[in-house]
């Protein structure tokens, strides 16, 4: 019993002590996996973190200076918000062991170049902000490395020249957003613009630009406004362009076109494309068939697939077991995952008319019902769980049923009448004796002899 006494704040202790090996800063708000230190106008990055974070917000605070292992000591994190502060370059190996990046939020600071050194390991990143910087420099090689990248924003910024020919199908399988508007870009490559994937090209904004009106230019917005493309729908009014570089003499070429009525436009270019678009939903483990149905009637087609986690699917280049392609275009997934979900891209090209078209199938895998718990939580249930154990050990009431074996009551003897024995009463070895008996624990009734001697009276 008296063991139990300690076992429950001992219990208690350990759970302080581990829960003191995760410590967050006195100017950051913890809560599970989320560390929130936004608007506490830190300088630098505080050392005491919790490891198992996986967002962390420094946004609102005065960072100028990012230096080598920054995030070290965070090996989960996923996403990185630091927006709104005075950063204006970023140390090699920044984000070393931290590679499990998906979101990084660098917007509304004050850097100039983007070097090609900034996100090195960063191959898990989806989205990268970057807008509303300085920036008048993305050297070549920014971009390389970041193979699961789906959105870049760069816009707000004074941009001149961007490495369109760094991105490549093998290279960014995944984008489908660049944002490059509200920059200083006159001249572009129109050529390497024209060699972007096709899922960039649909995604890629230049709007608010100082761009020069020429052939070049306007047959490829030309090409994308007869796609329908987002990014020119949206943004009508503000594609304008300067007519031999004089920005007083600016026009928005996609309504005034007779500037470029003696431009010679591509019949490959002139065709438009038509794109379906459908979703599936479906569990894990199941058979899947998504197939390319389009607007072409040719019977002569090529097919190919682009899936979020396989990349590019060909006949030739199928060598999975558990997806292949059909002669039809139709793919098929033989027992889906989780990790399958996204946006399948499916492009049928009629090679003889110059035709092709577009399929797009949202697929999302849905896991059987499973309740997760974070590591926090998981430690404190479990600090919970005991101590309610303890407690209910130490304080319940014990079992007082009939199946329950009562304790006998003590036997109180019955003494007989010797005068001989009334002397001994007050004798030193029954004061004694009484002494041992009142050192209990717990009391019981001490028998005495009564003053007539003929019975025994319990002491009061």
């Amino acid at each position: 019993m008296t063991s139990g006494l300690y076992s429950g704040p001992l219990l208690v202790l350990l759970c302080l002590l581990h829960s003191s090996e995760e410590s967050c800063s006195s100017m950051c708000l913890c809560t599970s996996d989320i560390v929130s230190c936004s608007s506490s106008g830190l300088s630098k990055i505080p050392l005491s973190l919790p490891s198992f974070s996986a967002t962390l917000d420094l946004s609102h605070n005065h960072l100028s200076w990012l230096g080598p292992g920054s995030f070290n000591r965070m090996p989960r994190l996923e996403n990185l918000w630091m927006s709104h502060n005075q950063l204006s370059a970023l140390g090699h190996g920044v984000f070393h062991n931290a590679s499990g990046l998906r979101y990084l939020d660098l917007s509304s600071n004050k850097l100039r170049v983007v070097e090609q050194h900034y996100f090195q390991g960063l191959w898990r990143l989806e989205e990268l902000l970057l807008f509303n910087n300085k920036i008048t420099q993305v050297e070549a090689g920014t971009l390389n490395g970041l193979s699961s990248l789906k959105k870049a924003y760069f816009s707000l910024n004074q941009i001149t020249h961007f490495p369109f020919f760094s991105i490549q199908d093998h290279s960014h399988p995944f984008l489908t957003m660049l944002d490059l508007s509200s920059n200083r870009m006159s001249r572009l490559p129109w050529e390497d613009v024209k060699a972007l994937p096709g899922l960039v090209q649909r995604g890629l904004y230049l709007h608010n630009n100082s761009l020069i009106c020429d052939c070049s230019m306007y047959s490829v917005f030309w090409h994308w406004d007869l796609r329908g493309y987002d990014s020119l729908k949206d943004f009508t009014d503000e594609h304008t362009c300067s007519i031999y570089g004089d920005l007083r003499a600016s026009i928005q070429f996609l309504r005034q076109n007779r500037f470029f009525h003696n431009c010679t436009l591509e019949k490959a270019v002139s065709l438009p494309v038509t794109v379906l678009f459908s979703r599936v939903l479906v569990s894990e483990g199941e058979r899947v068939h998504l197939d390319c149905q389009t607007s072409l009637s040719s019977t002569d087609l090529e097919f190919t697939w682009l899936s979020p986690s396989k990349g590019y699917i060909t006949q030739a280049s199928v060598n999975d077991t558990l997806i292949s392609l059909l002669p039809n275009g139709t793919l098929e997934i033989q027992a889906a995952k989780v990790n399958d979900s996204g946006l399948y891209v499916c492009t049928a090209v009629d090679i003889k008319q110059a035709l092709n078209a577009t399929r797009e199938v949202n697929v999302t895998v849905l896991q059987p019902p499973a309740e997760s718990f974070n590591t926090g939580y998981t430690t404190l249930l479990g600090c919970v769980v005991t101590m309610i154990l303890i407690l209910v050990y130490l304080y319940l009431t014990p079992c007082r049923c009939s199946c329950c074996k009562q304790p006998k009551p003590p036997v109180i003897p019955i003494a007989t009448y010797d005068p001989s024995t009334l002397s001994s009463v007050f004798s030193p070895s029954l004061r004694d004796h009484s002494k041992i008996q009142t050192n209990k624990h717990v009391v019981f009734m001490e028998p005495m002899i009564s003053e007539e001697g003929t019975e025994w009276t319990p002491e009061n």
